[in-house]
């Protein structure tokens, strides 16, 4: 492998050396890559979503949100996330009439290559990576009462998430899309009491609107 190595840096070096005695004479530095003339492009979005995912069989809607800056009309780099907006009550684990809700989100780095963007209707591929959390609360948001009231924390864990998937754009106006999504979402195992470590891993819908310079 090291013979390898040495042996293609002596090829690139040679290369280089033959370039500049192509022509010594000139003033202006040589490149074994030349720089392209045209003019790279950037832009940026804010975007807002609805979703629908499945949690222990039961369907649940989701929120999220994402920001990125688009290099070249074709590829984003930013940041994403999301949130369970629907209560998910899990009772089937534990004895009694005994059980709780499950809380949390995830979010991370959005990868999100872009082809044919400057069509009317195209196609992306947006990953994500990043982290993730879960409780399991007496409790949701929907009913409880801030002037006095406190959740109780039956367990919790965090977890790291990928998440590919590939989305239908369409350019609605010049600084406006909409994209029709289905990603797959995959975690690694979460460690909360009597739940599967699997939970979290499944099929998600998404509609998500972007506003930005595209």
């Amino acid at each position: 492998m090291k013979m390898r190595c040495l042996f293609a840096g002596l090829i690139l070096l040679g290369f280089a050396g033959g370039t500049y005695a192509q022509d010594e004479r000139s003033t202006e530095i040589q490149t074994i890559f030349k720089a392209s003339e045209r003019k790279v492009s950037h832009g940026g979005y804010a975007g807002i979503s609805v979703g629908y995912t499945q949690i222990d069989g039961l369907g649940v809607m989701t929120v999220g949100a994402r920001a990125g800056w688009i290099i070249d009309h074709h590829v984003t780099i930013g940041l994403a996330g999301k949130c369970l907006a629907s209560s998910v009550y899990l009772d089937r684990y534990w004895s009694g009439n005994e059980g709780y809700y499950l809380v949390g989100g995830y979010g991370g780095l959005l990868i999100e290559p872009i082809i044919w963007p400057k069509f009317p209707v195209h196609v992306s591929f947006p990953v994500v990576i990043g982290a993730g959390g879960l409780a399991l609360n007496d409790r949701t948001w929907r009913n409880y009462k801030w002037d006095y009231d406190f959740y109780d924390v039956y367990d919790y864990d965090y977890f790291f998430v990928f998440e590919p998937g590939v989305e239908i754009e369409l350019n609605l106006v010049r600084f406006v899309r909409l994209a029709i999504g289905a990603s797959y979402l995959m975690t690694s195992d979460v460690h909360m009491q009597n739940v599967p470590k699997d939970m979290m891993n499944g099929f998600n819908g998404t509609v998500t609107f972007k506003f930005g310079v595209f």
